[in-house]
């Protein structure tokens, strides 16, 4: 699960830019694996969780560290305010709370219902990418693996949390099938749809060959050289203007003689 998104950050690498991606699920996802390593010290027997969740966050980091390396100011910004407030505000709150208000077996309840609202959470975020499937049209920013994997790690922890009778394990990964299973359905149903790229047209390169009669009988060629995507009314105008100060110094010639 933690390694399907190398793909996206690929292609991050590869364009030097994070377009359309979103850091948020990274975000959470990593303050969601701090949880539960921190859940699983609490508990006996759980290596497993503190093996693949300290992979996860290594994984994790470097994700965000290169969304934060290719991403716009603002995105960086974002970034950085969540990290702190999540990752590291609200996880040494968490810690404080629980190590001086509770104990033994109350403690591992209660950081237990807190993994399993922070686990919700992190299934949750891809929601802002279902949201931006829905307006767009397209799956460009919602790869089909990461949708699959999604749904398939949900279903791998729900059995591993069912043989350990942890209920704190088992009942995230129920919301984490659905939302796997939805973000798969608006990929079949968008994967075909035709996006809607709006881009600045531009005009080639023109030369305006303004043409008037000078006072011996021959013409006299006004060339305005117009330089692409920069032919407008204000062009038009200068070129109309310069036309009508010819004919006027010619009609005043003319009087002349």
């Amino acid at each position: 699960m933690w390694l399907n998104c190398r793909p996206t950050f690929y292609r991050i690498y590869k364009k030097k830019s994070t377009e359309g991606f979103q850091a948020v699920p990274y975000v959470v996802a990593l303050f969601s694996a701090m949880l539960w390593i921190y859940y699983a010290f609490l508990k006996s027997d759980a290596y497993l969780l503190i093996t693949i969740n300290s992979v996860g966050c290594v994984i994790e980091t470097i994700y965000i560290t290169m969304f934060m390396a290719y991403a716009t100011r603002k995105a960086r910004v974002q970034t950085a305010k969540l990290l702190l407030l999540l990752n590291l505000g609200l996880f040494c709150l968490i810690l404080l709370l629980t190590l001086l208000l509770a104990k033994g077996p109350n403690r591992v309840r209660i950081l237990g219902w807190v993994c399993v609202t922070f686990a919700t959470s992190s299934f949750a975020a891809p929601l802002s990418i279902m949201r931006l499937v829905i307006r767009t049209k397209s799956v460009e920013f919602m790869p089909f693996y990461l949708s699959f994997f999604l749904t398939l790690s949900a279903v791998a922890w729900f059995s591993y949390g069912v043989l350990l009778k942890d209920l704190y394990v088992a009942l995230p990964n129920v919301l984490g099938f659905v939302f796997g299973l939805a973000q798969m359905l608006l990929y079949v149903i968008y994967k075909n749809t035709k996006k809607v790229v709006i881009t600045e047209q531009k005009l080639p390169e023109q030369m305006l060959d303004v043409v008037n009669l000078g006072s011996n009988g021959t013409e006299n060629n006004i060339v305005v050289v117009v330089e692409e995507g920069k032919l407008g009314e204000q062009t038009r105008k200068n070129a109309k203007s310069t036309v009508e100060e010819t004919k006027v110094a010619e009609q005043v010639d003319a009087n002349k003689v």
